[in-house]
């Protein structure tokens, strides 16, 4: 089984030369991301795995190497801590 990923709500977002800004009126929080993190962040807005995240950064950046999965792994863990997003259903593979 596999976990997926998903936004836990609508954030209001906004793009600042690079970076996405994710802002929670919730929480009264602001998360900043690059252009990568931004890139994972739209893809969140549908469960995605983390498999599926790494092939779409290595296909967008090909120079990223098989390191990206581990810095997914630990962008997800992120923003689960900041309650942007949580853990949905497990697939099977």
């Amino acid at each position: 089984m596999i976990n997926t990923y998903i936004q836990t709500k609508s954030y209001e977002v906004t793009q600042l030369d690079d970076e996405l800004i994710i802002l929670d009126s919730d929480h009264f929080t602001i998360t900043r991301l690059n252009k990568v993190g931004g890139v994972c962040w739209s893809l969140l807005s549908e469960a995605q795995t983390v498999e599926s995240l790494t092939h779409a950064i290595q296909e967008r950046y090909p120079r990223f190497n098989e390191d990206v999965k581990s810095d997914i792994q630990f962008f997800l863990s992120d923003l689960i801590h900041c309650g942007l997003i949580q853990e949905g259903s497990r697939i099977a593979i």
